[in-house]
């Protein structure tokens, strides 16, 4: 709604009055479990409705005030009212349904046509887009899909220690399964709205059905055969590829954590010995002593612990390890579906790849009456209570008490949120800054969570994003990860960055080594951080290219400051007679961080009892540390046709074109337009879409009869989250 004025530029009242036109979403009534209905995502409905969230009272009092004030002159101008329609207030974008197509519809990528129109022209491959027409290619059969090295090669062999075969079982019988893919997509289906495959170096050019991407963790075959006794109705046309090689597994005899560690025993040659727990002596042992998921620790060698003579030769080169770390809960359900996916992630990253990854759960354990840190037979008791058997050799207990003996506080002064700092809402990288320092093995971590689900093979998805990320100059990567990036309207990475560089230049302080502000001596051993070998003006975007990042985040790193987002001023410990200290954060705490930035985490919290907000202390301290940070723009899409020019609007509508810094930032009171995407912490899409490729009915659409008709789904590989509910009806 708009008001004119004779001579002065229309005024958006609503807008002012925060109230927006977004696609509200309410949930369905079609069964009677609670859960259910809130989990479903349902209809679009465009009727004007405040943000779901209360405004401060303060900056509610001031609005009215306005408002009144406002409407006096109004009167007393006797001002004609009028209101002005816009594309988005009156008309909500088409919705997107080539996202349920499926394998019967497949085409290769130069025939193939998106369905959002807007993107056509931004096909990936380059080719102009040729008519809907065209005759399809059908791919019948799925092939396995390998985004590793070639481990066999000559010219790996000559670069890296040999890398030995691992298996489900300590006989050897049983091969780490692969995943299969279709070559092909669905004719129609969507370019994503947000990142681009083409940039990481993901492989866009081929889709994944449920039986190829789950058929080897027990999906599509019953419970009396090993299998998960899901997935056995709807479209199974061609499944059987799948198992064809190594056939159905049974999954009731495999120990997943027990092959784990077999797979790091039979590779630990490739990787460098661990380094001491360098921090041991500043904090008391808290956990009791427990044998490593990986083996015994040593003093860390800069040569590799090569066993064979033949590769003794000089050149090879030790691989760093990588943790990625699930946290859980002690009363979690481990549903089938929940063990499909733990499955994957061990299978893909660990077995798959010869030991460069582990997989842990990091399980809290609410219950206070169980102090887990007093006895080796108080934690095994718990643990046997709360974790399969499946995976307790590599599930890690704790607790909030145990926090608070390791981290003490106070954490005060505190600018906002004033009380006690450790609960997990609050401060759940203390689990993971301990995490990190019982395990000094680990150069990398992933901080993941139990409902992420990928479509695609971890392995490329983890790979690709560490590559990207490692070659991503500093010049410019703050203010480049401040933004989303959207190729239907930025149309290339590079003319993105070069858009970031100059909105930067025309406003923006840029970040160059460790940022300063008026409490920078609070901040510890800023001597010991790393500096900017050259000025910021006369670096060609050399420093940095081939260092490891410290943070990956997956969603862009906001500046806080001057937004509406709730937890923008939860940090406690520094002076709150100074401004608050420079920050940074990204939603959805999933993500990498490096050993450097945990131990820096870990020193700041213990020490100087700093802390903030989760989503915001791992990048608000490689921020004030002068650490390398990166947001990778993975590619995310949406449920509904949005122009392209509307999306860098309203998501790129805050401080300098950025996505935080201002009331106007989509991180706070306008983060409802999140809610229709496949990633986002309170995403409603995400579940409906995962749902639906399942092969489950979704507000009253899909399931068996529309999959008989169009062949069951297949999806490029999509990060989603978060995933609640993973079943639903047939029909």
């Amino acid at each position: 709604m708009k008001l004119r004025f004779r001579g002065i530029t229309s005024f958006d009242l609503l807008g002012f009055l925060g109230v927006d036109r977004v696609a509200t979403y309410t949930p369905l009534t079609l069964y009677n479990s609670s859960e259910l209905r809130k989990a479903r995502w349902s209809t679009l409905s465009t009727d004007w409705r405040p943000s779901t969230r209360r405004r401060p009272p303060t900056l509610k009092v001031l609005r009215l005030a306005s408002l009144v004030v406002f409407l006096l002159l109004v009167t007393a101008l006797t001002i004609v009212y009028r209101s002005r329609p816009t594309q988005f207030l009156h008309a909500p974008f088409p919705r997107l349904n080539g996202y349920y197509r499926g394998v019967n519809q497949l085409v290769s990528i130069d025939q193939y046509v998106p369905e959002n129109p807007s993107h056509v022209a931004l096909i990936e491959n380059g080719h102009e887009a040729s008519s809907m027409s065209n005759s399809l290619l059908i791919f019948h059969q799925p092939t396995a899909y390998s985004p590793y090295p070639d481990y066999s090669s000559h010219r790996y062999k000559s670069e890296f220690p040999q890398v030995r075969e691992c298996f489900l079982d300590a006989d050897e019988h049983s091969s780490s399964p692969s995943v299969y893919a279709y070559s092909g997509i669905p004719q129609g289906s969507s370019l994503p709205s947000f990142g681009s495959y083409e940039e990481l170096g993901l492989n866009g050019n081929v889709c994944f059905d449920r039986y190829g991407r789950y058929g080897p963790y027990g999906l599509g075959y019953s419970t009396d055969r090993g299998g998960a006794g899901v997935g056995l109705m709807g479209d199974r046309a061609g499944i059987e590829a799948v198992w064809a090689k190594e056939g159905k597994i049974d999954w009731r005899r495999v120990d997943i954590g027990a092959a784990q560690r077999r797979c790091y025993e039979k590779n630990k040659g490739r990787f460098g010995s661990e380094p001491p727990r360098d921090l041991e002596s500043k904090l008391p042992v808290l956990a009791p002593t427990r044998p490593s998921a990986v083996g015994p620790a040593d003093s860390r060698s800069k040569e590799c612990n090569i066993s064979e003579p033949s590769a003794s030769e000089p050149g090879r080169k030790c691989l760093a390890r990588t943790a990625v770390v699930l946290r859980t809960w002690g009363d979690f359900d481990y549903a089938i579906e929940a063990k499909m996916y733990i499955r994957a992630l061990v299978n893909e990253l660990s077995l798959g790849s010869g030991g460069e990854y582990d997989v842990h759960l990091l399980v809290q354990i609410k219950d206070v009456s169980k102090p887990i840190w007093t006895s080796n037979e108080v934690y095994q008791q718990v643990l046997n209570d709360t974790v399969p058997e499946e995976f307790r050799s590599i599930a890690t207990l704790w607790s909030e008490r145990q926090m608070e003996l390791l981290y003490p506080g106070p954490f005060e002064p505190q600018f906002a949120y004033h009380g006690p700092s450790h609960s997990v809402a609050r401060s759940m990288h203390f689990a993971l800054q301990w995490f990190a320092l019982q395990h000094p093995e680990y150069e990398y971590l992933w901080n993941w969570e139990m409902d992420v689900r990928y479509t695609g093979h971890y392995y490329e998805l983890f790979d690709r994003l560490t590559s990207w990320a490692k070659q991503q100059p500093r010049k410019g990567i703050w203010e480049r990860s401040a933004r989303f990036f959207i190729p239907a309207y930025h149309r290339s990475w590079g003319n993105f960055s070069d858009i970031a560089g100059s909105q930067a230049q025309d406003g923006e302080d840029p970040v160059w080594g460790p940022i300063k502000f008026s409490s920078s001596n609070q901040v510890l051993d800023r001597d010991r951080d790393p500096k900017p070998p050259t000025s910021y003006a006369t670096d060609n975007y050399i420093w940095g290219v081939g260092e490891e990042a410290d943070y990956i985040s997956l969603m862009p790193l906001f500046d806080p400051n001057g937004t509406l987002w709730t937890y923008r001023n939860d940090v406690s410990g520094y002076n709150t007679s100074l401004p608050i200290p420079p920050r940074r954060s990204a939603i959805i705490t999933a993500g990498r961080l490096s050993r450097r930035l945990l131990l820096k985490m870990h020193e700041e919290t213990y020490i100087a009892k700093h802390s903030m907000q989760p989503e915001m202390w791992p990048p608000s301290c490689a921020l004030l540390h002068g650490f390398k940070a990166v947001f990778a723009p993975h590619p995310v899409y949406f449920d509904r046709a949005w122009p392209p020019e509307h999306l860098n609007r309203i998501f790129n509508g805050g401080r300098y074109n950025t996505s935080g810094g201002n009331e106007f930032s989509v991180f706070g009171y306008r983060e409802d337009n999140l809610r229709g995407t496949s990633w986002y912490y309170n995403s409603g899409f995400a579940g409906a879409l995962w749902r639906r490729w399942l092969g489950y009915q979704e507000n009253n659409e899909g399931g068996v009869k529309e999959e008989l008709k169009m062949g069951r789904m297949c999806l490029r590989s999509t990060l989603m989250h978060p995933i609640k509910l993973e079943f639903g009806p047939f029909e």
